[in-house]
């Protein structure tokens, strides 16, 4: 039973093929949570779209005229970067999904299993979960088990142990002043290692890195 607080996930769906459009909202609609809102034929009428609808969620073929799923994902998180990208696509293309990963989509579904795992794909976006078919998976751990044989350095971990430190104090609601006496460092590198968090985390500001803190364990929500 569904109560008031069921949250429904508004879709956007962008495709140049009407009868692929039909099947995928009939696999989408299926579910109570999920609803398309707006259908696009091409990736520059999906922007337009994107302008004018609430989203909250992206579904892009890669190939479309005007623009490819690809540029427009890249504009459409440019426009509204809290909109989440799947890109649904006949192309099991190493290289498409390597592209589609570096514009921001957040999973990659192969149209030949969408009645298997769109729904979930969707599902995981919402969660800020990677969803990959399987074969996506093994070209990229064969990616990073490539880049270790040649000797490319691959970070241990993303952020500092002091940058932790900063970033747990900022999430917790603490002033740069604050964080500067707790830590024993002046109130000009509290300012540095937050502006070094921003960017090295792609966030812009206090509410991103709280959230960010909360996903990665660093404070309880």
């Amino acid at each position: 039973m569904t109560t008031p607080h069921t949250s429904v996930i508004r879709i956007l769906l962008a495709d140049d093929h009407a009868l692929v459009r039909r099947g995928v909202r009939l696999i989408l609609e299926r579910e109570p949570d999920l609803e398309v809102v707006a259908e696009a034929g091409d990736g520059a009428e999906a922007i337009e779209l994107a302008r004018t609808h609430e989203v909250d969620l992206a579904v892009m073929d890669i190939a479309m005229p005007r623009l490819t799923g690809l540029q427009a994902t890249r504009e459409l998180l440019a426009v509204k970067p809290g909109v989440r990208v799947l890109m649904l696509t006949m192309h099991d293309n190493e290289q498409y999904f390597f592209q589609a990963l570096k514009a921001g989509a957040g999973g990659y579904v192969l149209k030949s299993v969408a009645d298997r795992d769109l729904v979930a794909a969707c599902r995981a976006a919402m969660r800020d979960e990677p969803f990959l078919y399987p074969g996506a998976v093994t070209a990229l751990i064969r990616n990073y088990l490539d880049r270790v044989r040649h000797g490319e350095e691959l970070p241990e971990r993303v952020l500092t142990a002091r940058e932790e430190e900063v970033l747990k104090l900022v999430a917790e609601g603490h002033s740069s002043k604050e964080i500067a006496e707790m830590l024993f460092i002046s109130i000009k590198t509290v300012h540095r290692h937050r502006e070094n968090l921003l960017h090295k985390l792609g966030l812009r500001d206090r509410l991103e890195l709280t959230r960010y803190a909360i996903r990665a364990g660093l404070i309880e929500a």
